[in-house]
Protein backbone atom coordinates (compact mmCIF):
# COMPACT_ATOMS: atom_id res chain seq x y z
CA UNK A 1 0.00 0.00 0.00
CA UNK A 2 1.42 3.34 -0.79
CA UNK A 3 1.91 6.10 1.76
CA UNK A 4 2.58 9.35 0.96
CA UNK A 5 4.42 8.53 -2.01
CA UNK A 6 4.49 10.19 -5.18
CA UNK A 7 4.02 13.22 -3.16
CA UNK A 8 6.07 15.06 -6.64
CA UNK A 9 5.76 12.66 -9.03
CA UNK A 10 1.79 12.85 -9.12
CA UNK A 11 1.71 16.77 -10.44
CA UNK A 12 2.59 16.96 -13.76
CA UNK A 13 2.76 21.14 -13.26
CA UNK A 14 5.84 19.87 -10.70
CA UNK A 15 7.03 17.65 -12.89
CA UNK A 16 7.07 20.83 -15.92
CA UNK A 17 9.51 22.98 -13.48
CA UNK A 18 11.59 19.98 -12.97
CA UNK A 19 12.08 19.64 -16.61
CA UNK A 20 12.97 22.90 -16.77
CA UNK A 21 15.28 22.80 -13.66
CA UNK A 22 16.92 19.79 -15.15
CA UNK A 23 17.76 22.18 -18.35
CA UNK A 24 19.02 24.68 -16.91
CA UNK A 25 21.37 22.77 -14.86
CA UNK A 26 22.62 20.75 -17.95
CA UNK A 27 23.24 24.26 -19.65
CA UNK A 28 25.61 25.18 -15.93
CA UNK A 29 26.88 21.73 -16.61
CA UNK A 30 28.59 22.76 -20.24
CA UNK A 31 29.63 26.04 -19.19
CA UNK A 32 31.50 24.22 -16.14
CA UNK A 33 33.12 21.84 -18.71
CA UNK A 34 34.24 24.84 -21.32
CA UNK A 35 35.80 26.46 -18.45
CA UNK A 36 37.79 22.68 -17.15
CA UNK A 37 38.79 22.71 -21.39
CA UNK A 38 39.82 26.02 -21.63
CA UNK A 39 41.96 25.83 -18.18
CA UNK A 40 43.46 22.46 -19.15
CA UNK A 41 44.34 24.13 -22.32
CA UNK A 42 46.05 26.77 -20.90
CA UNK A 43 48.15 24.18 -19.41
CA UNK A 44 48.85 22.11 -22.06
CA UNK A 45 49.86 25.36 -24.14
CA UNK A 46 52.31 25.75 -21.08
CA UNK A 47 53.69 22.27 -21.16
CA UNK A 48 54.55 21.57 -24.78
CA UNK A 49 56.45 25.54 -24.44
CA UNK A 50 58.44 24.20 -21.77
CA UNK A 51 58.66 20.83 -23.24
CA UNK A 52 60.48 22.17 -26.18
CA UNK A 53 62.62 24.93 -24.13
CA UNK A 54 63.92 22.27 -21.84
CA UNK A 55 64.45 19.97 -24.44
CA UNK A 56 66.80 22.25 -26.30
CA UNK A 57 68.33 23.98 -22.52
CA UNK A 58 69.47 20.41 -21.62
CA UNK A 59 71.01 18.95 -24.90
CA UNK A 60 73.88 22.09 -23.64
CA UNK A 61 73.35 23.32 -19.98
CA UNK A 62 76.30 25.47 -19.31
CA UNK A 63 75.76 27.18 -23.03
CA UNK A 64 72.33 27.44 -22.12
CA UNK A 65 73.01 29.02 -18.87
CA UNK A 66 75.59 31.32 -20.65
CA UNK A 67 73.44 33.28 -21.92
CA UNK A 68 72.53 35.90 -19.54
CA UNK A 69 68.90 36.45 -21.30
CA UNK A 70 68.15 32.29 -20.45
CA UNK A 71 69.55 32.52 -16.98
CA UNK A 72 67.46 35.23 -15.78
CA UNK A 73 64.13 33.13 -17.59
CA UNK A 74 64.76 30.45 -15.75
CA UNK A 75 64.89 32.02 -12.41
CA UNK A 76 61.83 34.20 -13.28
CA UNK A 77 60.29 30.71 -14.22
CA UNK A 78 60.55 28.91 -11.18
CA UNK A 79 60.42 32.17 -8.93
CA UNK A 80 57.07 33.45 -10.56
CA UNK A 81 55.95 31.51 -13.61
CA UNK A 82 55.50 28.42 -11.93
CA UNK A 83 53.51 29.23 -8.90
CA UNK A 84 51.24 31.09 -11.63
CA UNK A 85 50.83 27.85 -13.14
CA UNK A 86 49.71 25.93 -9.56
CA UNK A 87 47.22 28.47 -9.03
CA UNK A 88 46.05 28.21 -11.98
CA UNK A 89 45.96 23.97 -11.69
CA UNK A 90 44.25 24.42 -7.96
CA UNK A 91 41.72 26.94 -9.06
CA UNK A 92 38.60 25.20 -8.96
CA UNK A 93 36.35 25.62 -12.11
CA UNK A 94 33.49 23.96 -10.88
CA UNK A 95 32.24 26.50 -7.92
CA UNK A 96 29.06 28.17 -9.79
CA UNK A 97 27.66 24.71 -10.96
CA UNK A 98 28.30 23.40 -7.77
CA UNK A 99 26.41 26.62 -5.99
CA UNK A 100 23.59 26.21 -8.67
CA UNK A 101 23.34 22.56 -8.11
CA UNK A 102 23.04 23.03 -4.80
CA UNK A 103 20.23 25.71 -4.54
CA UNK A 104 18.15 23.60 -7.21
CA UNK A 105 18.84 20.36 -5.25
CA UNK A 106 16.72 21.42 -2.63
CA UNK A 107 13.66 20.96 -5.15
CA UNK A 108 14.38 17.40 -6.07
CA UNK A 109 12.69 14.89 -5.60
CA UNK A 110 13.63 12.24 -2.88
CA UNK A 111 13.74 8.38 -2.37
CA UNK A 112 10.31 8.13 -1.56
CA UNK A 113 9.20 10.18 -4.65
CA UNK A 114 11.52 7.72 -6.97
CA UNK A 115 9.85 4.81 -5.30
CA UNK A 116 6.05 6.11 -5.72
CA UNK A 117 7.00 6.82 -9.38
CA UNK A 118 7.98 3.44 -9.44
CA UNK A 119 4.57 2.50 -8.11
CA UNK A 120 2.68 4.23 -10.47
CA UNK A 121 4.48 2.47 -13.19
CA UNK A 122 3.57 -0.59 -11.96
CA UNK A 123 0.10 0.46 -11.21
CA UNK A 124 -0.21 1.73 -14.96
CA UNK A 125 1.01 -1.63 -16.13
CA UNK A 126 -1.52 -3.94 -13.96
CA UNK A 127 -4.71 -1.31 -14.95
CA UNK A 128 -4.05 -1.66 -18.71
CA UNK A 129 -2.70 -4.76 -19.22
CA UNK A 130 0.53 -3.61 -20.29
CA UNK A 131 3.56 -5.94 -21.25
CA UNK A 132 7.01 -5.06 -19.66
CA UNK A 133 8.15 -5.37 -23.02
CA UNK A 134 6.02 -2.85 -24.38
CA UNK A 135 6.95 -0.25 -22.19
CA UNK A 136 10.69 -1.24 -21.78
CA UNK A 137 10.87 -0.81 -25.48
CA UNK A 138 9.57 2.30 -25.85
CA UNK A 139 6.28 1.01 -27.62
CA UNK A 140 4.05 3.36 -24.88
CA UNK A 141 5.47 6.83 -25.97
CA UNK A 142 8.36 7.59 -24.18
CA UNK A 143 11.45 6.48 -23.91
CA UNK A 144 13.02 2.85 -23.52
CA UNK A 145 13.92 1.44 -20.19
CA UNK A 146 17.67 0.19 -19.73
CA UNK A 147 18.56 -3.03 -17.96
CA UNK A 148 19.07 -0.44 -14.65
CA UNK A 149 15.65 0.57 -14.77
CA UNK A 150 13.98 -2.65 -14.60
CA UNK A 151 16.07 -4.06 -12.23
CA UNK A 152 15.78 -0.72 -10.15
CA UNK A 153 11.60 -1.23 -10.37
CA UNK A 154 12.12 -4.58 -9.76
CA UNK A 155 13.85 -3.36 -6.51
CA UNK A 156 10.91 -1.47 -5.70
CA UNK A 157 8.41 -4.46 -6.16
CA UNK A 158 11.01 -6.29 -3.99
CA UNK A 159 11.20 -3.95 -1.18
CA UNK A 160 7.47 -3.88 -0.56
CA UNK A 161 7.41 -8.36 -0.84
CA UNK A 162 5.32 -7.98 -4.22
CA UNK A 163 7.50 -10.72 -5.78
CA UNK A 164 4.70 -10.93 -8.54
CA UNK A 165 5.83 -7.33 -10.11
CA UNK A 166 9.61 -8.23 -8.91
CA UNK A 167 9.54 -11.49 -11.23
CA UNK A 168 7.92 -9.64 -14.11
CA UNK A 169 10.28 -6.81 -14.25
CA UNK A 170 13.88 -9.08 -13.13
CA UNK A 171 12.65 -11.16 -15.88
CA UNK A 172 12.71 -7.78 -18.32
CA UNK A 173 16.15 -6.76 -16.98
CA UNK A 174 17.75 -10.61 -18.14
CA UNK A 175 15.77 -10.57 -21.32
CA UNK A 176 17.75 -6.93 -22.08
CA UNK A 177 20.84 -8.06 -20.91
CA UNK A 178 20.91 -11.27 -22.97
CA UNK A 179 19.94 -9.64 -25.48
CA UNK A 180 23.43 -7.67 -25.57
CA UNK A 181 22.66 -4.33 -23.74
CA UNK A 182 26.26 -3.86 -22.80
CA UNK A 183 25.52 0.14 -20.69
CA UNK A 184 24.38 -1.86 -17.55
CA UNK A 185 26.34 -1.47 -13.89
CA UNK A 186 24.26 -4.58 -12.54
CA UNK A 187 25.37 -8.21 -13.96
CA UNK A 188 23.06 -11.29 -14.43
CA UNK A 189 24.29 -12.59 -10.85
CA UNK A 190 22.58 -10.39 -9.40
CA UNK A 191 19.14 -10.23 -11.30
CA UNK A 192 19.34 -14.10 -10.97
CA UNK A 193 19.23 -14.15 -7.26
CA UNK A 194 16.65 -11.55 -7.23
CA UNK A 195 14.63 -14.16 -9.91
CA UNK A 196 15.04 -17.06 -7.86
CA UNK A 197 13.73 -15.95 -4.47
CA UNK A 198 10.53 -13.74 -6.45
CA UNK A 199 9.36 -17.13 -7.84
CA UNK A 200 9.78 -19.37 -4.55
CA UNK A 201 7.94 -16.73 -3.02
CA UNK A 202 5.48 -17.39 -5.33
CA UNK A 203 5.26 -21.22 -5.00
CA UNK A 204 7.02 -22.02 -8.00
CA UNK A 205 9.93 -24.74 -7.12
CA UNK A 206 11.18 -25.97 -10.38
CA UNK A 207 12.09 -22.49 -11.99
CA UNK A 208 13.44 -21.01 -8.66
CA UNK A 209 15.75 -23.98 -8.93
CA UNK A 210 16.05 -23.42 -12.42
CA UNK A 211 17.28 -19.88 -12.14
CA UNK A 212 19.66 -20.88 -9.05
CA UNK A 213 21.27 -23.12 -11.04
CA UNK A 214 21.79 -20.43 -13.80
CA UNK A 215 23.36 -18.21 -11.47
CA UNK A 216 25.66 -21.01 -10.11
CA UNK A 217 26.79 -21.54 -13.55
CA UNK A 218 27.91 -17.98 -13.53
CA UNK A 219 29.32 -18.21 -9.94
CA UNK A 220 29.76 -21.38 -8.46
CA UNK A 221 31.07 -20.02 -5.40
CA UNK A 222 27.71 -17.73 -4.94
CA UNK A 223 26.97 -18.57 -0.72
CA UNK A 224 23.07 -17.94 -0.82
CA UNK A 225 22.92 -19.45 -4.19
CA UNK A 226 24.59 -23.07 -3.29
CA UNK A 227 22.17 -22.87 0.12
CA UNK A 228 19.07 -22.07 -1.96
CA UNK A 229 19.99 -25.15 -4.00
CA UNK A 230 20.34 -27.56 -1.94
CA UNK A 231 16.93 -26.31 -0.12
CA UNK A 232 15.19 -25.77 -2.99
CA UNK A 233 16.07 -29.62 -3.95
CA UNK A 234 15.01 -30.90 -0.99
CA UNK A 235 12.08 -29.33 -0.96
CA UNK A 236 10.88 -30.31 -4.33
CA UNK A 237 11.67 -33.57 -3.58
CA UNK A 238 9.19 -33.28 -0.52
CA UNK A 239 6.85 -31.47 -2.94
CA UNK A 240 7.08 -35.04 -5.61
CA UNK A 241 6.61 -37.61 -2.46
CA UNK A 242 3.64 -35.85 -1.10
CA UNK A 243 2.60 -35.97 -5.29
CA UNK A 244 2.86 -39.86 -5.45
CA UNK A 245 1.27 -40.27 -2.16
CA UNK A 246 -1.99 -38.60 -3.02
CA UNK A 247 -2.18 -39.25 -6.28
CA UNK A 248 -2.74 -36.33 -8.00
CA UNK A 249 -4.42 -34.71 -5.27
CA UNK A 250 -3.16 -31.27 -4.91
CA UNK A 251 -1.90 -30.44 -1.38
CA UNK A 252 -2.50 -27.67 0.54
CA UNK A 253 -0.05 -25.11 0.19
CA UNK A 254 2.60 -27.76 -1.23
CA UNK A 255 5.85 -25.90 -3.36
CA UNK A 256 4.58 -22.49 -1.64
CA UNK A 257 6.46 -20.06 0.68
CA UNK A 258 3.60 -17.67 1.65
CA UNK A 259 2.94 -16.74 -1.54
CA UNK A 260 0.62 -17.37 -4.88
CA UNK A 261 1.48 -17.27 -8.13
CA UNK A 262 0.17 -13.70 -9.98
CA UNK A 263 -0.79 -10.62 -8.84
CA UNK A 264 -1.06 -10.34 -5.00
CA UNK A 265 -4.82 -9.49 -3.48
CA UNK A 266 -5.18 -5.89 -1.85
CA UNK A 267 -7.32 -3.75 0.20
CA UNK A 268 -9.70 -3.07 -2.61
CA UNK A 269 -12.06 -6.14 -3.27
CA UNK A 270 -13.80 -4.23 -6.40
CA UNK A 271 -10.58 -3.66 -8.02
CA UNK A 272 -10.77 -5.78 -10.87
CA UNK A 273 -13.69 -3.69 -12.14
CA UNK A 274 -12.33 -0.41 -11.24
CA UNK A 275 -9.53 -1.30 -13.45
CA UNK A 276 -11.96 -2.89 -16.38
CA UNK A 277 -13.86 0.58 -16.52
CA UNK A 278 -10.91 2.09 -16.54
CA UNK A 279 -9.92 0.25 -19.69
CA UNK A 280 -12.89 0.88 -21.61
CA UNK A 281 -14.08 -2.73 -20.40
CA UNK A 282 -17.22 -4.30 -19.00
CA UNK A 283 -19.49 -1.06 -19.74
CA UNK A 284 -23.58 -1.58 -18.86
CA UNK A 285 -24.70 0.92 -21.39
CA UNK A 286 -27.16 -1.52 -23.93
CA UNK A 287 -28.18 -0.26 -27.38
CA UNK A 288 -31.46 0.38 -25.70
CA UNK A 289 -30.60 2.69 -22.91
CA UNK A 290 -27.83 4.67 -25.01
CA UNK A 291 -31.07 5.50 -27.27
CA UNK A 292 -32.85 6.72 -24.04
CA UNK A 293 -29.74 9.03 -23.81
CA UNK A 294 -30.50 12.49 -25.17
CA UNK A 295 -28.41 16.04 -26.19
CA UNK A 296 -30.00 19.50 -25.66
CA UNK A 297 -29.99 23.33 -25.41
CA UNK A 298 -30.30 24.00 -21.83
CA UNK A 299 -31.90 26.70 -19.98
CA UNK A 300 -32.55 25.75 -16.33
CA UNK A 301 -36.41 26.56 -16.99
CA UNK A 302 -35.79 30.09 -18.71
CA UNK A 303 -33.20 31.22 -16.34
CA UNK A 304 -31.97 35.17 -16.86
CA UNK A 305 -28.56 34.59 -17.89
CA UNK A 306 -29.51 31.36 -20.20
CA UNK A 307 -32.94 32.18 -21.88
CA UNK A 308 -30.71 33.81 -24.73
CA UNK A 309 -27.56 31.77 -24.81
CA UNK A 310 -28.39 27.96 -23.65
CA UNK A 311 -26.10 25.58 -22.66
CA UNK A 312 -25.61 22.41 -24.01
CA UNK A 313 -26.36 19.26 -22.01
CA UNK A 314 -25.51 15.73 -22.67
CA UNK A 315 -27.10 13.13 -20.84
CA UNK A 316 -24.06 10.45 -20.03
CA UNK A 317 -26.02 7.66 -18.02
CA UNK A 318 -29.76 7.54 -16.85
CA UNK A 319 -29.08 5.55 -13.38
CA UNK A 320 -28.05 7.23 -11.12
CA UNK A 321 -28.31 10.53 -13.95
CA UNK A 322 -25.39 12.14 -14.86
CA UNK A 323 -25.29 14.83 -17.37
CA UNK A 324 -22.27 16.87 -19.17
CA UNK A 325 -22.03 20.20 -20.03
CA UNK A 326 -20.16 21.45 -23.01
CA UNK A 327 -18.14 24.48 -23.55
CA UNK A 328 -18.86 25.60 -20.18
CA UNK A 329 -15.84 27.54 -19.61
CA UNK A 330 -13.47 29.14 -21.90
CA UNK A 331 -9.70 28.55 -22.34
CA UNK A 332 -8.73 32.00 -20.64
CA UNK A 333 -10.83 30.68 -17.59
CA UNK A 334 -9.24 27.74 -16.88
CA UNK A 335 -5.53 29.44 -17.58
CA UNK A 336 -6.46 31.10 -14.41
CA UNK A 337 -7.61 28.60 -12.52
CA UNK A 338 -4.38 26.41 -13.54
CA UNK A 339 -2.28 29.76 -12.89
CA UNK A 340 -3.67 30.79 -9.65
CA UNK A 341 -4.00 26.69 -8.29
CA UNK A 342 -0.11 25.49 -9.20
CA UNK A 343 1.98 27.33 -6.33
CA UNK A 344 -0.58 25.88 -3.70
CA UNK A 345 -0.58 22.41 -5.41
CA UNK A 346 -0.50 20.30 -1.88
CA UNK A 347 -0.63 16.30 -1.65
CA UNK A 348 -4.76 15.88 -1.76
CA UNK A 349 -6.97 15.42 1.02
CA UNK A 350 -9.95 13.14 2.14
CA UNK A 351 -12.35 13.55 4.80
CA UNK A 352 -11.21 10.72 7.65
CA UNK A 353 -14.74 9.48 8.89
CA UNK A 354 -13.34 9.06 11.89
CA UNK A 355 -12.31 11.99 12.82
CA UNK A 356 -13.99 14.56 10.29
CA UNK A 357 -10.91 15.88 9.48
CA UNK A 358 -8.89 16.11 6.14
CA UNK A 359 -5.92 14.02 5.77
CA UNK A 360 -4.08 12.17 3.21
CA UNK A 361 -4.77 8.90 1.90
CA UNK A 362 -2.78 6.01 0.18
CA UNK A 363 -5.82 5.76 -2.60
CA UNK A 364 -5.98 9.66 -3.90
CA UNK A 365 -2.85 9.89 -6.00
CA UNK A 366 -2.99 13.75 -7.00
CA UNK A 367 -2.08 17.22 -6.24
CA UNK A 368 -4.64 19.62 -5.06
CA UNK A 369 -5.20 23.28 -4.52
CA UNK A 370 -8.67 24.95 -2.99
CA UNK A 371 -9.77 28.39 -4.46
CA UNK A 372 -12.60 30.84 -2.60
CA UNK A 373 -14.22 32.68 -4.40
CA UNK A 374 -12.95 35.66 -2.94
CA UNK A 375 -9.59 35.29 -4.72
CA UNK A 376 -10.11 36.14 -8.34
CA UNK A 377 -13.17 37.15 -10.49
CA UNK A 378 -12.78 34.19 -12.29
CA UNK A 379 -13.59 31.82 -9.71
CA UNK A 380 -16.79 33.82 -8.45
CA UNK A 381 -17.78 33.67 -12.06
CA UNK A 382 -17.25 29.84 -12.06
CA UNK A 383 -19.60 29.80 -8.97
CA UNK A 384 -21.90 31.73 -9.93
CA UNK A 385 -22.28 29.38 -13.31
CA UNK A 386 -22.63 26.27 -11.42
CA UNK A 387 -25.28 27.96 -9.14
CA UNK A 388 -27.31 28.97 -12.44
CA UNK A 389 -27.33 26.18 -14.22
CA UNK A 390 -27.48 23.63 -11.31
CA UNK A 391 -30.43 25.46 -9.88
CA UNK A 392 -28.39 25.01 -6.34
CA UNK A 393 -27.35 27.10 -3.67
CA UNK A 394 -22.98 27.50 -3.68
CA UNK A 395 -23.03 29.91 -0.64
CA UNK A 396 -23.18 26.64 1.44
CA UNK A 397 -20.50 25.03 -1.37
CA UNK A 398 -16.82 24.01 -0.28
CA UNK A 399 -14.08 26.12 -2.01
CA UNK A 400 -13.23 25.15 -5.67
CA UNK A 401 -10.95 22.29 -5.26
CA UNK A 402 -8.49 21.90 -8.06
CA UNK A 403 -6.43 18.53 -8.80
CA UNK A 404 -3.87 17.76 -10.55
CA UNK A 405 -3.00 14.31 -12.03
CA UNK A 406 0.14 13.24 -13.87
CA UNK A 407 1.20 9.78 -14.95
CA UNK A 408 -0.16 7.32 -12.73
CA UNK A 409 -1.97 9.82 -10.96
CA UNK A 410 -5.76 8.44 -9.59
CA UNK A 411 -8.30 8.74 -6.50
CA UNK A 412 -9.53 4.63 -6.26
CA UNK A 413 -13.75 4.23 -5.91
CA UNK A 414 -15.15 6.18 -3.23
CA UNK A 415 -18.09 7.90 -2.20
CA UNK A 416 -18.27 11.84 -1.97
CA UNK A 417 -21.13 11.83 1.15
CA UNK A 418 -21.08 11.02 3.92
CA UNK A 419 -22.11 7.58 5.15
CA UNK A 420 -24.34 6.41 8.35
CA UNK A 421 -21.43 4.96 9.77
CA UNK A 422 -19.67 8.28 9.34
CA UNK A 423 -21.67 10.80 11.16
CA UNK A 424 -18.96 13.88 11.84
CA UNK A 425 -18.04 13.67 8.17
CA UNK A 426 -18.76 17.13 7.52
CA UNK A 427 -19.75 18.03 10.82
CA UNK A 428 -17.31 20.67 10.87
CA UNK A 429 -18.84 22.60 7.94
CA UNK A 430 -21.87 22.64 9.18
CA UNK A 431 -23.76 22.80 6.35
CA UNK A 432 -25.09 19.34 5.83
CA UNK A 433 -23.97 16.13 3.56
CA UNK A 434 -22.62 16.43 0.14
CA UNK A 435 -25.84 16.89 -2.10
CA UNK A 436 -24.12 16.79 -5.43
CA UNK A 437 -20.99 16.90 -7.46
CA UNK A 438 -19.73 19.24 -10.21
CA UNK A 439 -16.65 17.75 -11.56
CA UNK A 440 -15.25 20.39 -14.35
CA UNK A 441 -12.47 18.73 -17.08
CA UNK A 442 -9.80 21.50 -17.50
CA UNK A 443 -7.48 19.74 -19.65
CA UNK A 444 -7.92 16.80 -22.40
CA UNK A 445 -6.23 13.45 -21.83
CA UNK A 446 -4.24 11.43 -24.43
CA UNK A 447 -5.22 8.21 -22.54
CA UNK A 448 -6.59 6.90 -19.07
CA UNK A 449 -7.92 9.25 -16.62
CA UNK A 450 -11.62 8.33 -17.23
CA UNK A 451 -13.81 8.97 -14.07
CA UNK A 452 -15.60 5.58 -13.24
CA UNK A 453 -18.80 4.59 -11.22
CA UNK A 454 -18.04 0.59 -9.91
CA UNK A 455 -21.49 0.06 -8.60
CA UNK A 456 -23.73 0.25 -11.73
CA UNK A 457 -20.34 -0.20 -14.80
CA UNK A 458 -20.08 3.48 -16.03
CA UNK A 459 -17.37 5.68 -17.82
CA UNK A 460 -17.10 9.25 -18.52
CA UNK A 461 -13.86 10.22 -19.92
CA UNK A 462 -12.17 13.80 -19.77
CA UNK A 463 -13.14 16.39 -22.36
CA UNK A 464 -11.23 19.69 -21.90
CA UNK A 465 -14.26 22.42 -21.36
CA UNK A 466 -16.85 20.26 -20.00
CA UNK A 467 -18.38 19.21 -16.97
CA UNK A 468 -19.92 16.74 -15.00
CA UNK A 469 -23.07 16.51 -12.53
CA UNK A 470 -24.28 14.32 -10.92
CA UNK A 471 -26.44 14.06 -7.17
CA UNK A 472 -25.24 12.45 -4.21
CA UNK A 473 -28.44 11.63 -2.13
CA UNK A 474 -31.92 11.27 -3.12
CA UNK A 475 -34.62 13.65 -2.33
CA UNK A 476 -34.95 11.66 1.06
CA UNK A 477 -31.29 12.57 1.97
CA UNK A 478 -30.27 8.80 2.04
CA UNK A 479 -26.81 8.62 0.29
CA UNK A 480 -27.03 6.95 -3.48
CA UNK A 481 -24.62 4.08 -3.44
CA UNK A 482 -24.78 4.21 -7.27
CA UNK A 483 -22.84 7.04 -7.39
CA UNK A 484 -19.57 5.13 -5.86
CA UNK A 485 -17.34 6.24 -8.19
CA UNK A 486 -12.95 6.58 -9.10
CA UNK A 487 -10.23 8.77 -11.06
CA UNK A 488 -8.38 5.62 -13.47
CA UNK A 489 -4.88 6.10 -13.37
CA UNK A 490 -3.42 8.75 -16.32
CA UNK A 491 -1.51 6.39 -18.54
CA UNK A 492 -0.22 9.06 -21.09
CA UNK A 493 -0.82 13.21 -20.67
CA UNK A 494 -1.58 15.25 -17.73
CA UNK A 495 -5.33 15.67 -16.11
CA UNK A 496 -6.35 18.93 -14.66
CA UNK A 497 -10.29 19.06 -13.14
CA UNK A 498 -11.77 20.80 -10.67
CA UNK A 499 -14.88 20.25 -8.37
CA UNK A 500 -17.69 21.81 -6.49
CA UNK A 501 -18.61 19.66 -3.61
CA UNK A 502 -22.43 21.18 -3.21
CA UNK A 503 -24.00 20.84 0.38
CA UNK A 504 -27.62 20.22 1.80
CA UNK A 505 -27.66 23.63 3.89
CA UNK A 506 -29.51 26.49 0.99
CA UNK A 507 -31.38 23.62 -1.28
CA UNK A 508 -34.20 23.07 1.35
CA UNK A 509 -36.70 25.23 -1.16
CA UNK A 510 -34.12 24.40 -4.28
CA UNK A 511 -34.51 20.20 -4.29
CA UNK A 512 -37.19 19.50 -2.25
CA UNK A 513 -36.98 16.53 0.36
CA UNK A 514 -39.02 13.26 -0.44
CA UNK A 515 -39.91 10.70 1.63
CA UNK A 516 -39.14 7.96 -0.47
CA UNK A 517 -35.44 7.36 -2.14
CA UNK A 518 -35.60 7.95 -5.99
CA UNK A 519 -34.13 9.53 -8.77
Amino acid sequence: MMNILLNLFVSSGQMTDLLFTEKDLVTSLKDYIRAEENKLEQIKKWADKLDVLSAAATQDPEGFLGHPVNAFKLMKRLNTEWAELESLVLTDMSDVFISNLTIQRQHFPNDDDQTGAAKALMRLQDTYQLDTNIISTGELPGHALTVDDCYDLGKVAYSEADYYHTELWMVQALKQLDEGETSSTVDAITILDYLSYSVYQQGELERALEFTRRLLELDPTHQRANGNLKYFEYQLAKQKKVEGREEGEEAEGRGQKGGTRGRPDDYLPERKKYEELCRGEGIRMTPRRQSRLFCRYYDNNRHPRYVIGPVKEEDEWDRPRIVRYHDIVSDKEMEKVKELAKPRLRRATVHDPQTGKLTTAHYRVSKSAWLGAYEHPVVDKINQRIEDITGLDVTTAEDLQVANYGVGGQYEPHFDFGRKDEPDAFEELGTGNRIATWLLYMSDVQAGGATVFTDVRAAVWPKKGTAVFWYNLYPSGEGDYRTRHAACPVLVGNKWVSNKWIHERGQEFRRRCGLQEMD
